[in-house]
């Protein structure tokens, strides 16, 4: 059968990517001013000769095998430590990160694993042997800290973050167990317990364990003595001591009533001992955010009052201290947050109120009781006093020493030893913190703006620049292993996504706004020199609407304005974009007010974004609508203009009807109001829109925020695993009830030996439908699944590798007599006597691993497969879909895809499966790219049950007359079912019951058959008149014919009473379609919709999932209102792969620090969550495959690519079929970057596109090459290139694509030539991700353009790079050969000439363009000459097909004139669509669009493609 990973161990590693930064003392600065943050990197061969090395070898490193004999020297380590790891801060700033060089050196030395682990005891280690472990571990983790105090910080949120980890796990969940409570104080514990009457029982047997094990070892028992009792209490209150006394070397004292501003009292400021804090809230912030610490460790942190104390600290108010007091402020988040610690469910709103009311009239008892001042709080009503302020100064009454005695004695809230309690600002901090009403999570994020402001768009602490390098911390959520619960899940993915969508609007802002060259002119106002082509100065603007607002809150209901821009100085493909704007697209204000005076170059350094730009101000709105110079309504999506009306819009001025954000205006109006602020709606100058593409953050984000005011249920086998608890392998089929016990797999199986090998651990037996033994089985078959399937189903050890049992008991199973499965071969009924009606069969051999896959997936519960490049993803989700159409065919089935490349290549598959069409439905924007003829959009499907209607009605009339009835039995549906009752169905059963006792009369069936005249144009007879059971059959197929067409005509009646056609195909989604497509972003964006409309579904099939973040996963799960409080699905299949390259975020900040990158998928993977991985690939030959199949557990190849010609047949004109090109210096330049991160090499573009050339010019289809690059920079200059060398020429054009190594995942080409740009540093192909995207893009050759010093040194891609090298590092050619077609085996070499670089490569082009053409002229030359001669057309004709030049070979289709231009540049290609917006000048879009592009399941090429140019 099939392996499945990941049951419950730990399986995964986190990818980290960094480059390595190195100081560099003595040398000058040389780097560009954009890229000087760009840290170094370090090679293979700095390591081989650094003196770190050689003291490895001679103590710690293993060669050959044996380790050294050098006992272990604990001098050693204090000097590895002193000399190498510690921090020289002499001169420097003390924010400096440790030597990362050093600590990567001794990493790749093992110097951990070998030498610091093995020797390690720890009574006797010295101090210097812990700190030198904790930052060999912290290097493991990427992260960059710097004093050791933080890195040992640094090393506990690693490892808190790494539960996963079996070993981990149990060491770290100690530190925050129940045993910690002996540290709380006695008021605090006693009220820890009432609250938590279960924990009584728990910490009872507690205590008795641990004086039974104190007894046994004839110790006194003292828990407080214990590490692990006092671990956490010790760790908070060194940080409180930092706070206090570290933070700020010389402190005035300050008093509570002290209004100073906090930055003029302190004279030195640690940034050390900052970045420690910051850390530590990070710490506590981790632990309090996911539940196994959480349970424990929220007392202690309300016991020692941490977020009071920082709410006080001079730190909070300081200058400085701004990420710190949103740290805090995010800790008490978490400290406060609305759940069950202990039973881990989240509390309700009303819950939440409760609990908060019984603790304050609590309160209120106790002050009425105990202290008379307070009598005035204790008999006001909670709503009265339950606020910060008003408590405050309720409190105010009090004396210190009172104040302490209630807090300290009474509550108990604090300890009276605390030297804190003596301050009474804290002790009021403490009471108002525990006792004031806080505002719900629901309440916090409905008052939000959905649209970013100019305040959170240039916060540095929250909204990163791109260069953020990992060092610090920040005040975001983390996407880590476990969440709280559903709305901590959201929450956080909330922010995230919001944030991140931030980031990216503000590139915008600052790619846009500079071009507008705004100014102030002589009358003080604004004005702009300059043109956008994404912002537009505005005319006018005016608020037209305030409505008042809903019952219950203080927001205004919504807010309109109308804005008026004028389009004149557009040219017409810019104002045809700004026309184009359409109801729901998001536009933004601005406000720009530039200074009077040019900043100066020490102004403009120091200035930020804002100040440059004279940026005020930034609000968003979302259209209403927009009308033209005229008043006419543009772009009209309501229906109130009719299309016929339709005019094109006139004049120049446009006037856009916007909603304002009305928590945003609230929130200004009140600032105007409260504050004097200034009035920001009558400032407004520019008005900018983005691509439409990127620009549907709002919808996504008002998805989410509309789940978080849900009650959102995830199915509940599901649940648990979904927040990281529970048992990993508990949503595996075999775990669930309700299975299939039997299944028709239908034509999965091509025959019984495929049968048998797909159930090798089996004794398969075939029976026919009556039970009976049969020796001759074909397919269909149907299967009894036993509930656990025997197959090679283990855990894997740490390392990812199988565990080694499997082989013995392999040798077992041999041994014993296998079990048997029970296989039913039955006969399919006769479908029909039409061709259209015998079914599409598959022709797929599925591989064993992928039969695993399909039963798993076709069974209820969560099915995750891991699909390596060219392992079939796609066929095997389409065969799951086919087999679950047939077996649960009144299920729904919605598929989910991150592209819509993969959705059509997924959708025209299906289409190629029995599945009728009438039920596939493709919803989206990219439904016009799919390569079929019908039209599957909710249009185009009520258009075809329309005309189908109109068809089967005609059949009806038809069979009516040829059974001598009125033809007006076919007027509609309707008339037609009461046909089929009465005389369809009515005839039939007379039919049947004549049968029953002729069986003997072999021509009785052909001679009562009821229905012999309707049938009589069928191809073939029906019947023979010889078999009374062969007629039968073929009777009952007729039947079925009659059937399934008077079920379509059924089916199609709701669209006969359907007048309108939106509510067609409204119905046609929620009722008709059982197969619904659409992209993860349609999905978010249409969430509102489908509710509205009821729609529904019980089976999600997710392709791509690895490349989806985690909320646009989570979305298309939730697309369903519930079902009596219960989820509808039952299946959720999650197919991808996690070693391939994850979802984009822009923001390094969010990859690194918040893990947003992290895929559902991925975190599935590393919480041990069973999958199968298929392994075997049937893309690439072998020989490519084994470029990055180093990656994968035992990725193999199918038979087809050591078998079909194709793959051992060498490439034409090169001796290999893959090959590193060394490409040195070109006129004296590698790498250059005109702008940051736009990295570009002319030499590589240049011999890229020469070997292209090369290419055409032998025959290859421009179809089957690819071009692609690592860096954008690099994929424009290509263009560039390409369009001044392969353009002029009609014999050349453009190559299929053009392309990012990260834009092509997911799709593959034949040829694929790859520039990998960078000559200085490695940069992002060292994610080994990327460089496995980028070998696995070719089937048959693959040219990798590099500089073969940088990338042969780069440790992490070793694996790749040392089997490039193998070969020359010079393009090696066959130049005797003149086409695309040899004979050359692929291991044959052939006479290789070596090119020696891109000069010589643009000359053996060139040379070959000119005899090319020569040849050209010299045949139109011959051809003028015959026709001038009186040649026949026929014979011109002829002759024109074949060139008499031999030297060149030149293919038909490339001597004919313009045989290959056409066809290239009259394709409409997706590539312009994609990236014709990336730069506003429109270069993108100068290159002619690719042909279709090739898609990942291509497997073979016809003999035409590889012999013609198309």
């Amino acid at each position: 059968m099939t392996k499945v990973h990941g049951t419950g161990v730990y399986d995964f590693k986190r990818h980290h990517v960094a480059e390595y930064p190195v100081e560099l003392a003595d040398k000058p600065e040389t780097k560009p001013p954009h890229s000087s943050s760009l840290p170094s990197s370090i090679t293979l061969s700095e390591i081989q000769r650094d003196q770190l090395t050689r003291i490895a070898a001679a103590n710690w490193l293993k060669s050959g095998g044996s380790k050294p004999e050098k006992p272990f020297d604990p001098q050693l380590v204090k000097e590895i430590y002193e000399t190498e790891l510690t921090v020289k801060s002499e001169g420097k700033s003390q924010r400096k990160t440790v030597p990362l060089q050093r600590v990567m050196i001794l990493e790749v030395s093992q110097y951990l694993e070998n030498y610091l682990w093995p020797n390690f005891d720890a009574e006797t280690a010295s101090y210097e042997h812990v700190m030198s472990m904790i930052l060999m571990v912290n290097e493991k983790g990427r992260e960059l800290t710097i004093a050791e105090k933080t890195n040992y910080l640094v090393f506990m949120i690693n490892a808190f973050q790494s539960l996963e980890d079996e070993i981990v796990r149990e060491t770290v969940l100690r530190l925050a167990s129940l045993r910690s409570w002996h540290s709380l104080l006695y008021g605090r514990f006693q009220m820890e317990l009432c609250l938590n009457p279960d924990l009584i029982k728990k910490w009872k047997r507690m205590i008795k364990k641990e004086s039974d094990d104190a007894k046994k070892l004839g110790v006194h028992l003292d828990p407080l003595s214990s590490l692990e009792v006092n671990f956490l209490r010790n760790l908070i209150e060194e940080f409180l001591e930092v706070l206090d006394h570290k933070v700020f070397t010389q402190k005035n004292p300050v008093s509570e009533d002290d209004e100073l501003n906090a930055s003029s009292i302190f004279d030195q400021v640690d940034d050390a001992s900052i970045l420690y804090c910051e850390r530590f809230m990070e710490f506590l912030i981790d632990l309090l955010s996911q539940l196994p610490t959480r349970r424990y460790l929220r007392p202690l942190v309300a016991d020692v009052a941490v977020v009071a104390k920082c709410h006080i600290s001079a730190l909070y108010r300081h200058e400085k201290g701004k990420l710190f007091a949103q740290l805090v402020d995010l800790l008490q988040f978490y400290e406060n947050f609305e759940i069950n610690d202990h039973v881990g469910t989240q509390l309700t709103d009303d819950e939440v109120l409760q609990s908060h009311y019984d603790r304050f009239q609590s309160f209120q008892l106790l002050a009425f009781k105990k202290v008379p001042k307070l009598q005035e709080l204790a008999l006001a009503n909670v709503g009265a006093i339950h606020k910060r302020v008003d408590l405050s100064k309720k409190l105010s009454v009090l004396s210190p020493e009172e104040l302490k005695d209630l807090v300290c004695s009474k509550l108990k809230l604090v300890s009276n030893e605390d030297p804190w309690s003596d301050r009474v600002d804290f002790l009021i901090e403490v009471m108002v913190s525990f006792f004031e009403k806080h505002q719900s999570q629901k309440e916090a994020i409905n008052a939000l703006p959905l649209y970013p402001n100019e305040q959170i768009m240039w916060d540095e602490s929250v909204v990163p620049s791109i260069n953020y390098s990992g060092e610090g911390c920040l005040a975001l959520p983390k996407l880590n292993l476990q969440f709280l619960t559903l709305h901590d899940y959201l929450l956080r993915n909330f922010n995230l996504f919001r944030l991140e969508s931030t980031y990216e609007i503000r590139e915008d802002i600052q790619e846009a706004i500079p071009h507008l060259l705004s100014y102030i002119n002589n009358e003080g106002e604004t004005a702009f020199r300059g043109w956008s082509r994404m912002a537009v100065p505005i005319r006018e603007f005016k608020i037209t609407e305030v409505k008042q607002p809903n019952i219950g809150e203080v927001k205004p209901a919504s807010v309109t304005a109308a804005i008026t821009y004028s389009i004149s100085s557009y040219k017409s493909q810019i104002r045809s974009e700004w026309d184009a704007l359409k109801e729901h697209d998001v536009l933004f204000l601005l406000s720009i007010s530039p200074s009077f005076k040019p900043l100066s170059a020490e102004e403009e350094a120091k200035a930020s974004v804002p100040q440059k730009l004279g940026l005020q101000y930034v609000r968003g709105c979302e259209i209403i609508e927009i009308r033209d110079e005229e008043g006419t309504l543009m772009n009209d999506f309501s229906g109130r203009t009719k299309r016929e009306e339709w005019k094109p819009p006139k004049g120049e001025l446009r006037t856009v009807t916007v909603a304002l954000d009305a928590a945003q205006y609230h929130m200004d109006v009140t600032d105007i109001a409260e504050k004097g602020a200034e009035d920001v709606y009558g400032t407004f100058n520019v008005l900018m829109r983005r691509k439409p593409k990127e620009n549907n953050f709002k919808a996504i984000l008002e998805s989410i925020r509309d789940l978080m005011n849900e009650y959102c249920i995830v199915p509940d086998w599901l649940h648990k695993i979904f927040l990281g608890y529970g048992h990993p392998s508990a949503a595996q089929w075999i775990n669930m009830p309700d299975l299939l016990e039997t299944v028709d797999f239908k034509d999965t199986f091509l025959n019984a030996g495929h049968l048998k090998e797909s159930f090798s651990h089996y004794q398969v037996c075939f029976v026919d439908s009556d039970g009976r033994e049969t020796l001759d089985p074909r397919p269909p078959f149907r299967i009894k699944l036993p509930r656990s399937l025997k197959s090679d189903t283990h855990a894997p050890s740490e390392n990812g590798r199988s565990d080694t049992g499997v082989n013995d008991a392999k040798m077992v199973d041999a041994c014993v007599e296998k079990e048997k499965l029970i296989v039913e071969a039955y006969i399919p009924p006769d479908p029909g006597p039409y061709p259209q009606d015998q079914p599409k069969q598959n022709s797929v051999r599925f591989t064993p691993t992928q039969i695993g896959a399909i039963i798993s997936g076709i069974q209820p519960g969560l099915t995750m497969v891991v699909g390596p490049p060219g392992t079939g993803k796609t066929d095997t989700a389409v065969q799951i879909l086919n087999v679950l159409y047939h077996n649960c065919p009144s299920q729904r089935t919605l598929i989910i895809t991150h592209s819509n490349q993969a959705l059509n290549d997924l959708f025209e598959k299906i289409m190629e499966r029995d599945v009728p069409a009438r039920y596939l439905l493709r919803l989206g924007q990219g439904e016009q790219e799919l390569a079929t003829d019908l039209d599957f959009s909710r249009q185009g499907r009520v258009n075809a049950m329309l005309v189908r209607r109109l068809e089967l009605l005609s059949e009806v009339e038809r069979f009516a007359r040829s059974l001598q009835l009125p033809e007006d039995v076919g007027y509609t549906c309707e008339t037609a079912g009461y046909f089929w009752l009465l005389h369809v169905y009515s005839r039939w059963e007379q039919f049947i019951a004549a049968c029953a006792g002729n069986e003997d009369k072999p021509a009785f069936v052909q001679d009562h058959f009821p229905f012999k005249e309707f049938f009589s144009n069928t191809p073939q007879a029906v019947f023979t008149g010889q078999s009374f059971e062969k007629d039968m059959r073929a009777a009952k197929g007729c039947f079925r014919h009659l059937k399934t067409m008077f079920q379509e005509l059924e089916e199609c009646r709701a669209f006969e009473l359907l007048k309108s056609t939106a509510d067609r195909a409204n119905y046609l989604m929620t009722k008709q379609a059982k197969i619904v497509a659409m992209t993860c972003t349609h999905a978010a964006l249409k969430r509102k919709d489908f509710l509205q409309l009821g729609f529904k579904y019980d089976n999600l099939l997710m392709e791509e999932s690895a490349q989806i973040l985690e909320i646009e996963t989570f979305i298309p799960m939730l697309l369903q209102r519930q079902e009596d409080g219960y989820a509808r699905l039952k299946r959720c299949i999650l197919i991808g792969d996690h070693h391939q390259l994850p979802p984009v975020v822009k923001n390094m900040a969010f990859q690194k620090y918040s893990h947003m990158d992290q895929s559902l998928f991925t975190r599935f993977v590393r919480l041990g969550i069973p999958y199968i991985e298929l392994n075997a690939q049937g893309r690439a030959r072998p020989s490519i495959a084994e470029l990055y199949n180093w990656r994968y557990r035992d990725l193999g190849d199918l038979p087809s690519v050591k078998e079909e010609a194709i793959f051992y047949r060498a490439n034409a004109g090169f001796s290999y079929d893959y090959q590193l090109v060394d490409v040195p210096d070109y006129h004296g330049r590698g790498e250059s970057a005109p702008s940051p991160w736009f990295y570009q090499n002319e030499g590589e573009a240049e011999y890229v596109v020469s070997v292209y050339i090369y290419m055409r010019l032998l025959g290859y289809p421009a179809n089957k090459i690819s071009i692609l690059t690592t860096y954008n920079g690099q994929k424009l200059l290509i263009r560039d290139v390409i369009n001044r060398r392969c353009l002029p020429y009609d014999f050349i054009g453009p190559p299929s694509k053009v392309t990012t190594v990260d834009k092509f995942q997911g799709q593959q080409n034949d040829f694929i030539l790859l520039s990998l740009v960078r000559t200085r540093f490695v940069g992002h192909l060292r994610d080994v991700r990327r460089l496995v995207v980028a070998m696995s893009r070719a089937r048959l050759g693959l040219y990798v353009f590099c500089r073969r010093s940088l990338f042969e040194q780069c440790y992490e891609l070793q694996p790749t790079f040392q089997r490039l090298l193998q070969r020359p590092d010079h393009l090696a050619l066959n130049l005797n050969e003149g086409t695309s077609f040899t004979e050359r085996h692929v291991d044959d070499i052939g006479h290789p000439y070596l090119v020696s670089g891109v000069e010589e490569m643009a000359n053996i082009v060139f040379g070959r363009i000119d005899q090319l053409q020569q040849a050209r002229a010299m045949y139109q030359y011959m051809a003028y000459s015959e026709q001038l001669m009186g040649t026949s057309e026929e014979q011109n004709n002829e002759q024109d097909s074949t060139s008499p030049n031999q030297a060149m070979e030149v293919d038909t289709s490339v001597a004919e004139n313009g045989g290959i231009n056409n066809d290239v540049h009259e394709s409409n290609g997706r590539e312009a669509k994609e990236d014709g917006e990336d730069h506003a000048n429109g270069q993108d879009g100068v290159l002619p669009s690719e042909d279709q592009p090739n898609t990942e399941n291509e497997t073979q090429v016809s003999t035409n493609d590889e012999n013609t140019v198309t």
